[in-house]
């Protein structure tokens, strides 16, 4: 028997999954469900599951992003109603790959290949080949702007706005061009991943829009001082690891 997850922000689909899950009784002990890649995160890390049935399309967090900042890493079956996603890379580096919605035959194949699964496929479905997969698969998307909630109320921040991301402590604070500040739920890495090449990393700690930048300065041990056209003038700091990237955008 699978202890086993479910993740899906929509509770039609959610519902559904678990009634057809209801026919294995002796294959899937169902011991949570979440409904965004938040909850998703805390209830893997602290129930440890076998296996989750996972949505890939959810908002603030997609289920790719989710699975990337995992430290544990169960078994995974991606289920989706976007059938762009549906490839044969899917399918050889996860348990499988469900289409919305979930049909009770198609489920049963699933069952099938999680019975005739053997220790050795087990681990060849590793973190890191999944995490790889995850890379080659889910590429940038063009956006425009950045979801951050305020009380009740989630802002679009136009990206144009934004002078500089940098994290602090356990988050991650986007600051405009206006001095604004929000704290975000995204990672410092995850931001440099779903951002446009206008937005470079400069320490492990901060990403900065290159349209903002008004100079440079050199400073000790071959870093930079960085100051942003924002409304303070704010003056960051470059990281050693990241010169190559600075040095990259004066040579534009």
């Amino acid at each position: 028997m699978y202890k086993t997850i479910l993740i899906d922000d929509e509770q039609i689909a959610l519902g559904r999954l678990k009634r057809l899950l209801s026919n294995f009784e002796d294959m899937f002990e169902i011991v949570a469900e979440a409904a965004n890649g938040h909850e998703g995160i805390q209830k893997i890390e602290s129930l440890k599951p076998d296996l989750i049935f996972l949505d890939i399309e959810m908002p603030l967090m997609t289920g790719f992003e989710m699975l990337s900042r995992l430290t544990y890493m169960p078994l995974v079956v991606f289920v989706t109603a976007y059938d762009q996603y549906a490839i044969k890379a899917f399918e050889e580096n996860s348990i499988d790959y469900l289409l919305k919605p979930v049909e009770k035959e198609r489920l049963f194949k699933t069952v099938e290949k999680l019975r005739s699964l053997k220790p050795e496929q087990e681990k060849s479905l590793t973190h890191e080949s999944l995490l790889q997969l995850i890379h080659q698969m889910n590429p940038k998307k063009e956006i425009h702007s950045i979801s951050v909630k305020s009380g009740e109320r989630i802002l679009f921040i136009p990206l144009a706005d934004i002078s500089f991301f940098q994290a602090e402590d356990k988050y991650v604070l986007l600051n405009t061009a206006d001095s604004r500040q929000y704290i975000m739920n995204y990672t410092i890495s995850s931001l440099e991943e779903k951002l446009p090449s206008s937005f470079i990393r400069i320490s492990r700690s901060t990403i900065v829009n290159t349209i903002r930048i008004k100079e440079m300065e050199r400073y000790f041990t071959g870093k930079y001082m960085v100051v942003m056209n924002d409304q303070k003038q704010s003056k960051i700091e470059s990281g050693t690891t990241y010169q190559e990237n600075l040095k990259r955008l004066m040579e534009i």
